[in-house]
């Protein structure tokens, strides 16, 4: 260990050390000649840190320290230049999303709504879906209702808009070499399927326009033919247009058939239809483009007109009402859009010729290219300004759904930004009566919050209110709180838990204005009603640190970090194991606090986590890549996620092109229900990839967990024929196990496992492999297969196999052995709730209740224990039984009615989506279920047990 530098902070009180009014540095003079080394580096690094906080700008410094109160000091020669945490600063988050105070009546009425609506509004109604899920924060959920609403789509707007926000999902933008017109090979999100108009659900999971155009023959050869045959018949015109000393030979016919007004003039009552030359040189067209429209006259066809001309030609056919001409330029001129700089050219002219396709593709472009493309001042000005908000209107192309993508991208990128709120400004200009307006309302409530500026905050969060979102009310209780108004907040939110069901999120809103011991009944009432709130665990952690409390601090922030990883959680703990001298527990943290998110800001935001961990290092032991891979190993095989995580962070720091860590990392981020972390690290372990093969191992990951199975499947595919490998095969066989699969099929996935498993690769993927080779073989029923396999992933350390060869000892009637095999796993496990879950399958009943309420303690977003407790004593639940086991399971439901945030392990859960339809008269979503009046003791007494995992928790 190393020579603690510290030590004269031993005898003192942690809280005194860091914030009582008495400042204790450290005595240089007296370490400096009692240590040295890596304790004079450290003290170096540690004042070389202080010294360039007191060495910036004022400006700087006092923006840096706005946010901090006045009882935190600073004190030099410490890890803790800003003092430990303070409730006082402690805040809950409010969520910028809609949020209904019953998820499950809304989603049950979405649903009603759906079903009864006319096939062409379905997209909309699929879009107020996709903002419910959004509340929720089920990212899966979300995609799917988004394909679900472009599949819906009508009008080419909402194509464009809804593919682009599907392929922004994926954030290729970050994906080195793709382009941004680049498609995934269906039409659910082809640049060209898009510019199509019309309903037609059916078409959009089949292969995309791109690939069918490329068989399309030149035809160059009969475009010289008729070209040339149109030139010939200029000499059969039978009257002139005139322009300047130009004469344009048309046929008086054809030009009549352009348009009504053309029609009129040449056949109606005026002296043109008597004259064989009309002058047309006032009119501002030159004598190339009515040449041009002659030529469309007779053939239909633009494809010989140079793109300058055919802008023209637009002009005349908008100014002479020539329909069938302005749609024939509008999709020649959408068809050449293909870059930014085109796109923010040629939208003026559409803009200005209210050229419908030629608008829509240059707003696809735009939209593809995000978030880069709002750095472009025209792109800026056009979606933020209401002058540009009214001319997309009159192109028919401001909408709610356009700017509701634009502004959640703007509130990704910086909340409090002008651009931000000019988005929001024109997301409330677009949006209609009910839903629409109560998430713009609240949504601009929200960002005036972050800005400070709490009476216009007040002001929007009313009119959500007033519009029906009765979650803003705890916007409204905020921005009282900050003007100064702490009585009138808290009535507000006391009338608020009297009026309604009482819901999580109101008492721990309440909590904030008051005091003692009202404060924390309020908070554990929170807690109660929901668990996943990470505030309640955060203040009562302080408050321990605050009563010199630090184990139970810990202990406190450990309960939300064991079954929700998140940073601001991390940060906390590592500030309590930094108080406790524990560097390497606080550096573990940090560096998983970088994975989840590599720009989060420590210590009020006043630190970055980079800066920490610089600090940190030298006061712990140093590992090389060989001692990192042993410790990952460790960690991995004790089902240690944090600690993994840290470790691969350090082995990157020393290797960061290292694709294969980033791989794992991105499994590791899985686990712990981090979709938006693991899909960064997916993409840069693709763009860091070294061979074709792996690149397309990746993009069949990424695309996988996007919803695009195929898509994925083609790419492992790709990568097989190019180089076998272990990663290309596993992802065929996970992708193609993701699904109820026959005979015939489970034998290909053996196959392509066994295949996998030939290939080289490292214990901890062969691990899992092997695990999900087990698996397929039970669901064959065959149980020695399987038992070999799992016994051979012990061998080589996948802790993970203890669950299924439990499994195995249960289909073979060995209860005691399935028993203790799940026992092995819970000691092993740091992560052990699901295992104490499993494990209540192979005991008696009261053993049962108790290993399910542990999971409960450890894991309050596991469903199966209430489904379990819901089932009462018999066993066996009708639904004639629901009225007494109902309570239970609407526990878990008020705070998860999507059952769990980690879809890999049951995301929409028919079970309690059926005891929740009983509840709430869900009848669209429960119709397959609610029919069947039948037993469900299966569902209710067996633990999901998934088929195939890619590295699940046990």
């Amino acid at each position: 260990m190393q020579h603690n530098i510290l030590a004269t902070m031993r005898s003192l009180k942690i809280i005194d050390g860091c914030k009582g009014n008495q400042l204790y540095s450290l005595n240089t003079a007296a370490t400096t000649t009692g240590c040295g080394g890596v304790g004079d580096k450290l003290l170096q690094h540690i004042h070389d840190h202080i010294k360039s906080q007191t060495l910036r700008t004022k400006s700087v410094h006092s923006i840096q320290l706005s946010n901090l109160p006045d009882t935190v000091v600073t004190a030099e020669g410490t890890f803790l230049p800003y003092g430990l945490p303070v409730k006082e600063i402690l805040e809950p988050k409010i969520e910028p999303s809609f949020m209904p105070i019953d998820f499950v009546e809304t989603l049950g009425d979405v649903y009603r709504r759906i079903e009864d609506c006319p096939q062409f509004e379905k997209s909309g109604m699929f879009l107020e879906q996709c903002v419910v899920f959004r509340g929720l924060g089920d990212h899966k959920l979300f995609r799917q209702s988004l394909r679900l609403t472009r599949q819906h789509a009508v009008d080419v707007h909402m194509k464009v808009v809804v593919a682009s926000w599907l392929r922004y999902e994926r954030r290729e933008d970050e994906l080195l070499g793709l382009s941004s017109m680049d498609c995934c090979g269906r039409n659910l999100e082809c640049v060209k399927a898009s510019l199509v108009p019309g309903y037609d659900p059916e078409s959009v999971y089949d292969s995309c326009m791109c690939s069918r155009n490329l068989m399309v023959v030149d035809d160059d050869d009969d475009d010289e033919v008729e070209e040339c045959s149109t030139s010939l018949e200029e000499e059969d015109g039978d009257m002139s247009f005139c322009i300047g000393e130009n004469e344009i030979r048309c046929r008086r016919f054809n030009m009549a058939s352009l348009s009504r007004p053309f029609k009129t003039m040449l056949y109606g009552g005026f002296l043109e239809s008597r004259r064989e030359k009309i002058n047309f040189s006032r009119n501002g067209f030159s004598a190339e483009v009515m040449r041009a429209a002659d030529i469309f006259s007779r053939t239909k066809k633009l494809d010989q007109f140079e793109p300058n001309l055919v802008l023209q030609l637009l002009s005349l056919a908008n100014r002479f009402c020539c329909e069938e001409m302005k749609s024939a330029c509008d999709a020649y001129l959408a068809s050449l859009v293909s870059d930014l700089e085109n796109a923010v050219l040629l939208v003026e002219y559409g803009l200005e010729e209210r050229a419908y396709l030629l608008v829509a593709a240059c707003l696809q472009v735009v939209l593809r290219e995000l978030p880069g493309s709002m750095h472009c001042s025209g792109v800026t000005k056009l979606f933020c300004s209401p002058e540009g908000r009214d001319r997309l209107a009159l192109a028919g192309h401001a909408s709610f759904v356009l700017y509701y993508f634009l502004s959640q991208i703007a509130m990704e990128e910086e909340m409090r930004s002008n651009t931000t709120v000019m988005l929001l400004e024109r997301l409330v200009e677009c949006s209609t009566d009910g839903w629409e307006k109560q998430l713009a309302f609240h949504l601009l409530g929200v960002v005036m919050l972050e800005r400070k500026e709490y009476k216009d905050a007040q002001h929007w969060f009313q009119a959500a209110v007033e519009a029906g979102h009765i979650y803003s009310s705890l916007g409204i209780a905020r921005a009282k709180y900050k003007r100064g108004h702490t009585y009138s907040a808290y009535k507000l939110m006391n009338s608020l838990i009297s009026k309604y069901k009482p819901v999580g999120w109101m008492y721990q809103e309440r909590s904030l204005y008051c005091v003692g011991k009202e404060k924390m009944m309020d908070l554990i009432s929170a807690t109660e009603l929901d668990p996943a709130l990470s505030f309640p665990y955060k203040y009562r952690a302080v408050s321990f640190l605050d009563d010199n409390k630090i184990g139970p601090a810990i202990a406190e922030i450990n309960k939300i970090i064991g079954f929700k990883v998140s940073p601001d959680c991390l940060e906390l703990r590592a500030w309590f194991l930094i108080a406790m001298e524990d560097y390497e527990g606080a550096l573990r943290d940090v560096r998983a606090i970088l994975t989840l998110d590599p720009n989060y800001m420590m210590f009020y935001g006043n630190m970055h986590s980079d800066h920490l961990v610089e600090l940190l290092c030298p006061a712990v032991q140093q590992w090389s890549q060989a001692d990192c891979w042993m410790q990952l190993y460790e960690r991995w095989s004790s089902v240690d996620d944090i600690g993994s995580l840290a470790v691969v962070h350090q082995m990157l720091a020393n290797d960061p092109g290292k694709s294969l860590l980033r791989f794992r990392q991105s499994l590791l981020l899985l686990r712990l229900n981090s979709q938006k972390a693991a899909m960064r690290s997916l993409r840069l372990a693709r763009n860091y990839s070294t061979s074709d093969h792996e690149r397309l191992v990746y993009e069949g990951w990424i695309l996988y967990d996007t919803g695009h199975r195929e898509e994925a499947l083609v790419k492992a595919e790709e990568s097989i024929s190019i180089q076998r490998s272990f990663e290309a095969y596993f992802l065929k066989a996970y992708a193609l196990a993701d699904s109820v699969l026959d005979s015939e099929s489970s034998k290909y996935v053996i196959h392509l496992l066994e295949q996998a498993l030939r290939c080289p690769s490292d214990g901890l993927r062969k691990g899992q492999a092997l695990n999900n080779l087990g698996s397929v073989y039970v669901d064959c029923d065959k149980l020695d297969l399987a038992a070999d396999c799992y016994m051979n992933a012990l061998n080589i350390k996948h802790t993970r196999a203890h669950q299924g060869l439990a499994r195995v000892y249960h289909l073979k009637n060995h209860r005691k052995a399935a028993y203790d095999e799940m026992t092995k796993l819970i000691k092993k496990a740091r992560n052990n709730a699901s295992a104490y879950e499993k494990r209540s399958e192979y005991c008696d009943r009261d053993m049962a209740k108790s290993d399910l309420s542990m999971a409960t303690r450890l894991d309050p977003l596991r469903t199966y224990p209430y489904r379990y407790r819901a089932a009462g004593e018999s066993h066996t639940v009708t639904v004639s039984q629901f009225p007494v086991s109902i309570i239970v399971v609407a526990f878990v439901i008020s705070y998860d009615c999507i059952v769990t945030v980690n879809y890999r392990r049951t995301i929409f859960d028919e079970n309690i989506l059926l005891y929740a339809g009983f509840f709430c008269t869900i009848k669209g979503i429960l119709s397959p279920f609610w029919i069947r009046n039948e037993s469900l003791s299966g569902c209710v007494t067996v633990p999901p047990n998934k088929y195939c995992s890619r590295e699940s928790n046990p």
